[in-house]
């Protein structure tokens, strides 16, 4: 995580400094401008490495930067008119040596238009980039930023190399630092999961190439990154490949290149789809999974739980930790959505169940108190988890996991569905409830988040839960067990999901001293090693009440 890497938090906080003096105080206008430059100096990377590739393998590859580029306002114009611009300037790498005020210049009126249209004009890209402006306003402010983020490519560059770390993993991070300042200004919900949860989560769903996977709530696309790189990594171990070792969380992930035929990378960019109700999240979300190799993502601009969203039954996987924002206007709820509430984390855990195929699973987090809620909402949620689905897995996490973001308690639900809203339920699909009691994950819970020597409890889950069974799994005092169907749809239970229900606590039987050795042992504190004749003659009056006290009990 970005916390242990002192030298690459320093370098973003600088970044924020500069941004903050420069006249863009708002954390979130600022993390959309320093996206766009981090944008632009990946893209650079990326087509170089591209090239590269290509010229090694003898593979056919045509740069972004080749050609000639004509601005959308000039290409109606007669070709006289037209001033076309070569691509090559428009390149991190060319512009950054540019004088202060032509850097500016060219990199608002070339550089930024030439990104907007960067996948032409009937992209899902470019459209989401019509209304973005580029409002760095100083010179000045433009080249400490462009010097900055060449200073934090060499961190992220050097920590990859030195830590084994992804450096997609590493850019990960930096946005997590760059959404933490989000989340201090209040920006509700938008925050990134920790990056080894989403690990771990897509590790107990385990999707598949050619799997249709969603998030309803995606901000910047952590989920979908997620499983694309498990894809891709058990893409690799399939093709034999070599040096693949657990990273810093213990789980085995490789870089996006590794084992991707074309064919593969064609599936898997039908694969992703996110949908998120914030603009500017729309728009980070796109430009993250590109730079990571995803050329035309299908992140798009959606209220998943509005009246305007139909979707239903068209995913194999669902991962999401959608926002817990308390209440909806209830006018604006989708009438298939059967819930008779507004509360967002039931209305988002119905609507994953609905956009799933029969036979696709989700995994969600979610605020514990849809475990136990007492409402008839809940309820009616928790029945719909149990009895039309097969819910594999409630694991709770200790509070400390989003912070310094969140508080809040939460759990990860695990489940697949069987039936559909409007079948018949021949059969209640779950037979067994499997809980997990996660008590560390690997790191500190307190603001800080500091590394753990050890993995916490993310392995043992993982191989836990691979490998439960209804026979084994019966200690009740346990991290883990299983709990039959029938006692959560008991009359009493009223299908409660609460780990606490159905955990036995373990009392140990603890011996103390009798009464007459522990006030001899207070006396002794008092007064030291006396006799019982000098005793009598101590006339203080706590050893005369302790000496009572002892005449009494004996």
């Amino acid at each position: 995580m970005l916390q242990n890497n002192p030298e690459l938090k320093s370098k973003i906080d600088q970044l924020w400094n500069k941004f903050w003096s420069g006249g863009i105080s708002n954390p979130l206008t600022a993390i959309e401008q320093i996206t766009y430059l981090l944008f632009m100096k990946r893209l650079d990377e990326l087509d170089q490495k591209r090239q590269a590739d290509a010229e090694w393998t003898g593979e056919k590859y045509t740069s972004k930067f080749e050609g000639a580029w004509i601005p959308p306002e000039e290409r109606n114009w007669p070709e006289a008119e037209q001033r076309p611009i070569d691509k090559r300037t428009l390149r991190w790498s060319e512009f950054k040596r540019m004088q202060a005020e032509e850097m500016l210049q060219h990199v608002q009126g070339r550089v930024f238009p030439f990104l907007k249209d960067l996948n032409g004009a009937e992209s899902n890209f470019t459209h989401h980039m019509k209304n973005a402006v580029f409002i760095i306003p100083k010179p000045a402010l433009l080249v400490e930023a462009v010097k900055t983020i060449d200073e934090i490519f060499e961190v992220m560059e050097k920590d990859s190399r030195e830590n084994g770390q992804a450096f997609q993993d590493i850019q990960g991070d930096v946005y997590e630092m760059l959404l933490a300042e989000i989340a201090t200004a209040g920006k509700n919900g938008q925050f990134r999961t920790p990056r080894h949860i989403i690990k771990l989560m897509a590790e107990l769903v385990q999707p598949q190439l050619g799997h249709k996977i969603v998030d309803p709530a995606c901000g910047t696309g952590g989920f979908l990154l997620g499983a694309y790189q498990y894809i891709v990594t058990q893409l690799a171990i399939k093709a034999d490949t070599k040096n693949l070792a657990p990273d810093e969380d213990g789980f085995v992930r490789t870089s996006v290149a590794a084992a991707l035929t074309e064919k593969a990378q064609t599936i898997l960019q039908e694969s992703l789809y996110g949908y998120d109700i914030d603009a500017t999240m729309v728009r980070l979300g796109l430009m993250n999974l590109m730079m990571h190799g995803i050329d035309e993502p299908h992140i798009d601009y959606h209220d998943t739980l509005s009246k305007s969203y139909n979707e239903e039954a068209e995913y194999d996987v669902v991962l999401a930790n959608p926002p817990f924002t308390g209440s909806i206007d209830k006018g604006d709820i989708n009438e298939n959505l059967q819930l008779s509430t507004t509360k967002t984390e039931l209305l988002f855990v119905e609507n994953i169940y609905r956009l799933l195929k029969k036979g696709g699973t989700a995994c969600v987090i979610v605020p514990q108190g849809v475990l136990f809620g007492s409402g008839k909402a809940f309820r009616d949620l928790r029945q719909t988890l149990v009895e039309r689905c097969d819910l594999k897995a409630v694991i709770t996490m200790p509070s400390g996991v989003f912070r310094p973001y969140a508080g809040v308690s939460t759990a990860i639900l695990l489940f697949t569905k069987v039936w559909g809203p409007q079948d018949k339920i021949a059969k209640p699909a779950t037979e067994h409830v499997w809980f997990y009691e996660m008590t560390a994950d690997g790191y500190s819970l307190d603001d800080k988040r500091s590394k753990r020597e050890n993995f916490g409890d993310l392995q043992d889950i993982v191989v836990q839960y691979r490998a439960r069974s209804p026979a084994t799994d019966t200690d009740r005092t346990a991290k883990y067990f299983m709990v039959p169907r029938a006692e959560i749809a008991s009359d009493t239970s009223n299908y409660d999901l609460s780990l606490s229900r159905y955990k036995q606590d373990v009392f140990e039987e603890v011996q103390y001293d009798k009464p007459g050795v522990i006030l001899d042992r207070l006396i002794q504190a008092e007064v030291g090693d006396l006799d019982e004749a000098e005793l009598v003659k101590v006339q203080d009056g706590i050893v005369r009440e302790l000496l009572e006290l002892k005449g009494m009990v004996g």
